[in-house]
């Protein structure tokens, strides 16, 4: 899920010295992270209210803050803060059909018509000619319901979001959405971003389970890696403690008053990214991943082998999974997600031994990328 913002640079909104303050680290911080320090410091300085962060590497681990959790009380932001991860929650719907596929329940190369027959249908969008690879490598063309018009006034704009925060939309009512639009493009010719794969790719979960995805994700990846504060909260608008208040323009520009908007109902985001965690669990997530400790061998390969994105070229796509080089020539796995108020990033190196999670809370502004070059190189 990514929120339909404008990110721009320093001349957002700049909160002032008192609220900002100085990062606060929690752990044994050292010099070899100084350089991501004074990149958090700038993002609070471009008017993000607060950052939370956590690296897990082979000296242990090192978590900071800056900002605050609160413009109104100037409360900090906390290390254990849990947040919404937004498209985040890709990698973990991937991670569960790479399992299944694994496991000889369905094949990557398996129609999106066999498990949802008639779904895909209308406008030129034909489920018989998109497989399950496509709707997780965003080859398939299908129509991304966040970019609808109507959707967008009513859960983009202030108005709307304020009239509509808490209703209740189900995956169906997400790609009927979509249906209503022409494909981007024929599947597999091209690439593109499209929230609506991943809410049929939570669709196809259950029909071969017979258990909601996010069920089989509790089941299969936050139980067994004991992610204590990561939960799929379905329809419930609060945010579990700890954790801060989150906040957006609720428009298209990083000017403009500033809106809390915590609380929302995430079944606008689905399976394409209503999930919540923490930075901990994250870094504990992708690592486990790259790792090899979710998958066997043969599916980390395809879920790492990426497409290329076009004026992107040192980043490419896989299964749910992002590739970034970094200017050093170092190679991050990971996601980023954004949902309103929320902007969250999480990547690994390669091996797993060197992890980073984090979390904006403000939607329309920050240098993300710094943070994990800072990291990293």
């Amino acid at each position: 899920m990514r929120v339909r913002t404008t990110v721009v640079g320093a001349t957002a909104l700049l909160l002032s010295a008192a609220l900002a303050g100085p990062a606060v680290a929690a752990g044994p911080a050292t010099d070899g992270h100084a350089a991501t320090r004074r990149a958090i410091e700038a993002v609070v300085r471009a008017g993000v209210p607060g950052v939370t962060a956590t690296v897990k590497d082979t000296h242990g681990t090192w978590s900071t803050t800056a900002g605050v959790g609160d413009i109104r009380t100037g409360e900090r932001r906390s290390t254990a803060d849990r947040y919404r991860v937004g498209s985040i929650t890709k990698t973990f719907v991937s991670t569960v059909l790479l399992q299944l596929e694994a496991e000889g329940r369905l094949s990557l190369d398996d129609t999106v018509d066999k498990w949802l027959p008639g779904v895909v249908r209308g406008h030129g969008h034909d489920g018989r000619r998109i497989t399950v690879r496509r709707l997780l490598n965003h080859t398939s063309g299908i129509y991304d319901y966040t970019t609808d018009e109507d959707f967008g006034r009513r859960y983009f704009t202030k108005d709307g979001f304020f009239e509509h925060r808490y209703d209740t939309l189900t995956p169906e009512d997400l790609v009927a959405i979509a249906m209503k639009h022409k494909p981007d493009f024929a599947p597999g010719t091209s690439w593109k971003y499209s929230n609506t794969n991943f809410v049929l790719a939570g669709m196809v979960i259950e029909k071969v389970t017979g258990h909601s995805y996010a069920t089989e994700i509790t089941h299969r990846i936050i139980t067994p890696l004991h992610l204590t504060a990561t939960s799929l909260p379905g329809t419930r608008v609060t945010v579990p403690r700890p954790s801060s208040r989150a906040y957006s323009k609720l428009a298209e520009t990083a000017t403009g008053p500033t809106y809390d908007v915590t609380t929302l109902n995430p079944s606008l985001a689905s399976s394409a990214g209503e999930m919540i965690s923490n930075s901990a669990d994250l870094d504990r997530f992708y690592s486990a991943l790259l790792r090899g400790k979710l998958l066997p061998p043969g599916q980390l390969k395809e879920m790492k082998t990426a497409v290329k994105i076009d004026g992107v070229p040192n980043g490419g796509y896989g299964l749910g999974l992002l590739e970034t080089k970094l200017t050093c020539g170092v190679h991050v796995w990971g996601h980023d997600g954004g949902i309103h108020g929320s902007t969250s990033v999480a990547v690994t190196t390669a091996d797993g031994r060197h992890s980073l999670a984090m979390n904006f809370n403000g939607d329309w502004t920050g240098d993300a990328a710094a943070v994990v070059e800072g990291e990293f190189c």
